[in-house]
């Protein structure tokens, strides 16, 4: 790893209770983070179905945030027809790109999506009325006195304008907006459905990947994002290890995909839990739409989107797990659903692991770095080279990985982060808390 490189981040901010583990609620936990796309608003949702905004802070130097607004985007409901509980918790969190003063963003639980407007609203209050003093009557042919309204404050409001609902039989995982800034996608673990932002009483199913008979379904839709260039284009990721592209000039019905992502598993390696671990969690595209970062449990790969056979670079997250499997099937955690982001520049990615740890991997092999949200010290704790954690090629002198796997807090994990979209910077959620870390 590079000298240099050794303190390049810092941790420069964090949000939440600093209380202890015992005082968390469910509905404090964070579901997701998101920036907007300047850079300078942070959005968070909780499992409480609270949304809550953050701006950047120009009185401070660097990257820091300030408390903007928060408010209640989504209720818990019962689907009576299912005997059904719909969980409030806010799944993702999407910005529309602003037209005006005002933000619009997209929030959605398990079934409904919501589009929001935030903005600044003016409070006023009458200073001055045509009632006199109240001890005379007006006086007859004077002139009548127009009640005056003054400012009083500026409050932040939010209100939902859309409301998008009833189109989802399964819950939804994923919504992304389209770089057309018209229309955007909503995926569950079957379909996928083509959103009008202005209509919220009718959308188009693209994908449908429902068989007939539903015993003899083999995979499900675990992701769906659009092409950031190409309006035209989308893909969506699968529990089987598949990357789907698909272009809507093709078919109204994009079953029919025009490319597949896809890497063979060597047979050597094949278990029980093959299956598990090769479901991918999350895919991005870069930002200029030529790469494709997808996580699945074990390993982070990145994709040209020209060639479909094989990934450009695989970099090993958990590989340090691959003898623990079994135990991390009997307490679920190799169901947990890790993010990734590519950098702003394209030239980083970043996901999260166990221990609140969390990992920057340069693509170019330069400057890989761990870092720790740990809420005890309550600052970031560096832990070492990234290198090593995510390919644990090193060894000590015994000839053992470097990583005590007996050690590891399976309850600490770093699910869901995103990268300022112009500068290394980035917002990370550890349990409720929410840290922001900068590079120097």
């Amino acid at each position: 790893m590079a000298a240099e490189g050794e303190n390049s981040w810092k941790f420069a901010q964090c949000f939440g209770d600093k209380g202890e583990v015992e005082d968390i609620t469910e509905a404090d936990i964070i579901s997701t983070v998101e920036f907007d796309h300047t850079g300078d608003y942070l959005a968070t949702g909780d499992k409480g179905g609270r949304v809550v905004l953050f701006e950047r802070n120009e009185s401070k130097k660097g990257c820091e945030y300030k408390f903007h607004t928060e408010f209640q985007s989504h209720e818990p409901e019962f689907d009576y027809l299912k005997s059904l509980e719909i969980e409030e918790k806010i799944n993702k969190i999407k910005w529309c790109r602003r037209q005006n003063s005002a933000h619009f963003l997209l929030s959605t639980n398990d079934k409904t999506v919501k589009l929001w407007k935030v903005f600044e609203k003016s409070i006023k209050v009458v200073s001055e009325n045509n009632h006199g003093d109240g001890q005379h009557a007006p006086v007859p042919g004077a002139p009548l006195r127009l009640p005056k309204l003054t400012h009083h404050d500026t409050i932040v409001a939010a209100v939902p304008r859309k409301v998008y609902a009833n189109a989802h039989a399964y819950h939804i995982n994923s919504i992304s907006v389209n770089s057309d800034g018209e229309t955007y996608i909503s995926a569950d673990d079957l379909r996928i459905n083509l959103w009008n932002l202005n209509i919220s009483d009718q959308s188009f199913n693209i994908v449908d990947i429902k068989p007939v008979n539903m015993e003899e379904l083999t995979e499900v839709i675990t992701a769906a994002e659009f092409h950031p260039v190409h309006c035209n284009l989308f893909m969506y990721s699968s529990s089987k290890g598949t990357i789907k592209l698909s272009d809507m000039r093709e078919s109204a019905l994009c079953d029919q995909h025009a490319k597949l992502f896809e890497e063979e598993e060597d047979p050597s390696n094949k278990s029980f839990f093959s299956e598990i671990i090769s479901s991918i969690s999350d895919v991005k595209f870069s930002k200029d739409g030529r790469y494709i970062l997808s996580r699945d449990y074990l390993t982070l790969k990145v994709w040209d989107i020209n060639m479909e056979s094989r990934p450009v670079q695989t970099i090993n997250i958990h590989d340090h797990l691959r003898n623990k499997l079994c135990d991390l099937y009997e307490n679920d955690c190799i169901f947990d659903k890790f993010e990734c982001t590519f950098s702003g520049d394209g030239n980083n990615v970043l996901t999260g692991s166990y221990n609140n740890n969390f990992y920057i991997y340069d693509r170019n092999g330069k400057n890989d770095v761990t870092l720790q949200a740990d809420k005890s010290a309550f600052k970031a704790k560096r832990v070492g080279s990234a290198r090593n954690k995510m390919a644990p090629r090193v060894n000590n002198k015994n000839g053992k990985n470097d990583i005590n796997v007996e050690s590891i807090d399976f309850t600490k994990k770093i699910l869901h982060a995103s990268w300022h979209p112009r500068e290394n910077s980035i917002a990370v959620a550890a349990t409720n808390n929410l840290f922001i870390f900068t590079e120097l």
